[in-house]
């Protein structure tokens, strides 16, 4: 009787061990936790071009930044190069080449045209030194001022050369030259014909050089009478005075010997 009671008791735990395991077994298995994928960074922001900043410490180019700032082209500069893809080139004249500048003055430009003429200076993309090369091939090139106002350009190895019909420049160095900006240096004042018409002045012809003053020769007739005392016309009247002396003698001896014939008869 006890034995079936013990049998009993742990075949209910057998069978109940049995369904713990069997539960074990059918549930789900805990879900592995899964790192999340990490978001990749946004790219840098390009870097702010302070064109102001470029210009102060470069140069000097005081002159064509105070045009810069009193036009407000700084304005149409610095959006160009910061906000765009295209980014720009400015070609920046030394303050010697507006000293230089005689004629003609910026006095007589409207407001309008002395802005004009700023913009001229830049162009609505960004260009190193080595593609010139390939832009000399394609004529005129418009510039910010945009309209009638085109620069052509010439690379002599390697030697940028601008012509904007007034004037002829070249490229003397490169202040800066990273994209999207680049500060070219120029040796002269670019004047559109859009403003100053084609009537370009002439350009002045060299003074001609002083004559020497050159000593006249021992051997020619001027040095030879300078050095006689006299001239070439003494000569002449000493023969002319010497014939009539000889004359005057002969006319003697005529008279005597007619006065001698005239005695003896």
């Amino acid at each position: 009787m006890e034995f079936s009671k013990i049998f009993t008791i742990c075949f209910s735990v057998l069978l109940l061990c049995c369904s713990l395991a069997y539960g074990q077994a059918r549930s789900p298995s805990t879900p592995v936790a899964m790192s999340p994928t990490p978001t990749p960074a946004p790219a840098p922001a390009p870097a702010y071009v302070n064109l102001t900043y470029l210009l102060s410490v470069a140069g000097p180019f005081h002159t064509f930044l105070d045009y810069l700032e009193s036009t407000k082209v700084i304005d149409t500069f610095q959006n160009q190069a910061n906000n765009t893809d295209q980014g720009i080139t400015v070609f920046v004249p030394k303050d010697s080449a507006f000293k230089d500048l005689r004629k003609p003055s910026f006095s007589n430009l409207s407001d309008d045209q002395l802005k004009s003429l700023i913009l001229y200076h830049a162009l609505p993309t960004f260009y190193t030194l080595a593609d010139f090369n390939e832009l000399s091939t394609k004529g005129s090139i418009s510039t910010l001022a945009g309209g009638e106002y085109t620069l052509n350009f010439t690379d002599d190895s390697g030697t940028v050369h601008l012509d904007s019909g007034w004037s002829k420049t070249k490229v003397t160095s490169a202040v800066h030259s990273t994209d999207p900006v680049a500060i070219y240096q120029v040796d002269k004042v670019l004047l559109p014909e859009a403003i100053f018409g084609t009537d370009i002045p002439p350009t002045p012809a060299p003074s001609p050089a002083p004559v020497p003053d050159v000593s006249p020769a021992a051997d020619s007739p001027s040095a030879e009478s300078k050095e006689s005392g006299t001239s070439p016309k003494s000569a002449p009247s000493t023969s002319s005075s010497n014939s009539i002396m000889n004359l005057c003698i002969w006319r003697q001896l005529v008279l005597a010997v007619s006065a001698g014939v005239v005695l003896f008869f």
